[in-house]
């Protein structure tokens, strides 16, 4: 079989596939669905430029705020059609938006976003390392500042070249300790450009070496050179 009808298979393969959202927050040793701005369906988006990809498209509104300390796990359960994981290969990120007056009242809008962690690609052989993944989860830098936030999850399929999705869901949470940190921030949308080479490239041919998950560098809260964080 020739190799350019082999990608051809694949990318149908997962054009058929079932779509996913993500609709449980995790956060600490608490679940809840209720803090969700549950996605009004699980559809992708595919427009980076509009404001549907903060928290995706009319999501129903959360109905309570979860309280959560700095220092804590915070990430999010998905769901599917099917086998209740990620599918479409690519890369993913969890954000913190850091509300100006109550998460509830907030719509996501303006330079408040921080990237807290990431989830890229391994090599020999290329994949993204949470393929199959039924839980996102990472910690709140402890050096967060204590107050009302959106948290947002967005898992990106690359599986159709040049066609990229966005898998995308909010929650709302109130950080209580925390510290004196400073992210630099971005506004959503805004903070990805549509023509970044890793929304670009196709997985498949050539198969990539290196890649480099779009968006602002992960904070963490301290300073570490070889990761590339800032304080």
């Amino acid at each position: 079989m020739e190799f350019s009808h082999l990608i051809s298979l694949v990318i149908l393969a997962q054009s058929a596939t079932a779509h996913y959202i993500f609709y449980n927050l995790v956060a600490g040793n608490t679940t809840s669905t209720a803090a969700v701005r549950t996605p009004l369906d699980n559809f992708p988006l595919e427009n980076v430029t509009s404001n549907e990809i903060r928290c995706n498209v009319d999501p129903s509104p959360a109905s309570e705020t979860i309280t959560i300390a700095a220092g804590s796990t915070i990430g999010f359960q998905v769901e599917s059609e099917s086998n209740n994981r990620i599918f479409h290969e690519g890369p993913a990120a969890i954000y913190l938006g850091k509300a100006p007056g109550t998460a509830a009242s907030w719509d996501g809008s303006g330079a408040h976003w921080f990237k807290i962690d990431e989830w890229g690609a391994t090599f020999d052989p290329f994949n993204f390392i949470d393929m199959g993944a039924t839980y996102l989860t990472t910690t709140i830098p402890p050096n967060t500042p204590a107050g009302e936030y959106l948290v947002r999850i967005e898992q990106i399929g690359l599986h159709l070249p040049q066609a990229p999705q966005w898998y995308i869901s909010c929650a709302q949470i109130n950080i209580t300790g925390g510290g004196s940190g400073n992210p630099s921030k971005v506004s959503i949308p805004g903070y990805v450009s549509p023509t970044d080479p890793g929304l670009t490239l196709n997985i498949y041919d050539p198969v990539p070496t290196a890649y480099m998950v779009p968006g602002p560098p992960v904070w963490r809260g301290f300073v570490d050179l070889q990761q590339n964080y800032s304080e």
